[in-house]
């Protein structure tokens, strides 16, 4: 025991000890005091900043819920804002227009499709803008050979419903004046609106769409010299295209769409009339059968191939690559025929002779009888 807690003779002096342990006491009780009121004005403190904080902007990772947001063309970054206000991704669009300021990324936000989560910080929102992974982009498929109506009905399924197009739309839009047209096409688009996957702008706008599918087709035709290929060919290149957009319209296979091509040119050379059945087709405006009846193949109209010689007198479905690639390097064949006589399989045989051909399309018409409503509906 240390002297200080001891009388001389060595016994405890109480007194002595009670008073230290008043001492100890009364600093233990000061530094909670200490500690204490410096806990409370921490806690006041935080608190004060997290309601100031919080006031016009969230904090965390948002609750987790998605939501697709639209920037619409030529947005400001205060609309930006206000649309995400909207859209429940952010709390102030005041904050937002700040936070995008200073970090002077704003001159990189772009309209389209976004896909955010809700309740998130402005500068999360920001980061989430600037990233490409973020973007959602609506595609349309055009599949080869099919005539304009056709490509355009495609629009009106439900499935594309968030593209905002209907086939109204581009009918209406095909009337205006495209300057890309190739002056081959005469003014018409029928041939010319290039099948392929195409990203859709928001919002969607008919015209942008058609003019993306005569830019696409022009640099087909580019890489495919097309010009060049159909005079090496004594052709001419709206010809090359009539006789495409029956190639893509009779067989899908592009080993076959070169020996289609050359029996094209093989009638064509010989006077016979070309007598496609998609040809009848499309005067009908109707393809609801893969193939036709008397009164049908009877119709007057110039697109019909089993009245008229020659090639129609435009093209009859939209061609892609393979086709035209085909019309323009034919096979070297001397068939006058061909018939599909497997529609699943797509099998295609060709014959140069009409007691070929007739054997072929009598395995044709097995195949038909084997799979009713097939062929005829």
């Amino acid at each position: 025991m240390s002297a200080q807690f001891t009388d001389n003779d060595g016994r405890l002096n109480w007194r002595r000890i009670g008073y230290h342990a008043r001492s100890a006491f009364a600093v233990l009780l000061s530094l909670a005091v200490l500690v204490g009121g410096g806990w409370f004005i921490y806690s006041k403190a935080n608190d004060a900043y997290t309601t100031w904080r919080t006031a016009d902007d969230y904090i965390g990772e948002g609750t987790g819920e998605e939501v697709e947001v639209l920037i619409p063309r030529g947005s400001t970054v205060g609309q930006m804002g206000d649309i995400l206000l909207e859209a429940g991704v952010i709390k102030s669009p005041r904050t937002f227009r700040q936070v995008a300021t200073r970090s002077g990324d704003s001159d990189k936000l772009q309209a389209g499709r976004f896909k955010l989560v809700k309740e998130i910080p402005a500068e999360t929102a920001l980061r989430m803008l600037l990233d490409p992974d973020n973007v959602v982009r609506i595609m349309v498929t055009f599949p080869e050979g099919l005539a304009n109506v056709r490509q355009w009905r495609i629009l009106d399924r439900e499935s594309n419903a968030k593209i905002g197009l209907t086939s109204a739309d581009m009918a209406a839009a095909a009337e205006q004046e495209y300057p890309a047209l190739p002056g081959y096409a005469n003014g018409s688009l029928e041939g010319f609106l290039f099948p392929s996957t195409y990203q859709v702008g928001e919002p969607a706008v008919a015209s942008h769409l058609i003019g993306t599918q005569i830019g696409q087709f022009n640099r087909i035709a580019e890489k495919l010299q097309l010009e060049e290929g159909a005079a090496a060919l004594g052709s001419n290149p709206r010809n090359i295209v009539i006789t495409a957009s029956i190639i893509a319209a009779e067989v899908s296979n592009p080993k076959d769409q070169p020996m289609v091509a050359r029996v094209i040119y093989n009638r064509i050379n010989q006077g016979m009339p070309l007598q496609m059945d998609s040809t009848v087709h499309y005067a009908l405006q109707d393809w609801s059968r893969v193939t036709t009846t008397a009164e049908e193949r009877a119709n007057p109209s110039p697109y019909n191939t089993y009245l008229h010689k020659g090639y129609p007198p435009g093209p009859i479905t939209n061609p892609g690559e393979s086709a035209l690639a085909a019309a323009l390097n034919p096979a070297d064949t001397d068939a006058l025929f061909f018939v599909t006589v497997n529609l699943d399989t797509g099998e295609t045989k060709f014959a140069a002779t009409l007691a070929e051909h007739d054997a072929n399309v009598a395995e044709f018409q097995a195949w038909c009888q084997a799979n009713t409503g097939r062929c005829s509906g």
